[in-house]
């Protein structure tokens, strides 16, 4: 059974660093895809950055770029997602997701993704 577990967030001031992880047990698709998504109150949920279950191919969102990095761990199962300059429209639940790939990079699918964490709050302050 896969479990993915989440953790790292908290408060920060505008133009803070946070460090999200996503503890993954159970999971062994080798060919899949890992992802970080986010959903704000009375907003959609939307993907923030995929990559690879080998490592390769980030992709992130355009709001994100430049400013958040996914990484994984494959040793120790964990994903992490280190978000720098944070301004208050970061602020959202964010979600750890796993899932199939079905292209030569991780889309932002939800319906690609069908293990789900349950979330770890951000927010960001003025």
């Amino acid at each position: 059974q896969v479990r993915l577990v989440e953790s790292g967030g908290g408060s920060v001031q505008a133009g803070g660093s946070l460090r999200l992880s996503c503890g993954a047990s159970g999971y062994s698709d080798s060919n899949g895809c890992m992802g970080w998504f986010r959903q704000s109150p009375g907003k959609e949920r939307e993907g923030v950055a995929t990559i690879r279950r080998d490592g390769q191919i980030p992709y992130y969102a355009d709001s994100v770029k430049g400013r958040f990095t996914i990484s994984q761990d494959n040793a120790n199962d964990t994903l992490y997602l280190h978000m720098d300059s944070l301004v208050p429209q970061d602020t959202a639940m964010y979600y750890c997701a796993a899932g199939v790939r079905r292209s030569w990079y991780c889309r932002m699918q939800f319906n690609e993704y069908n293990h789900w964490g349950q979330g770890t709050q951000v927010t960001v302050s003025t």
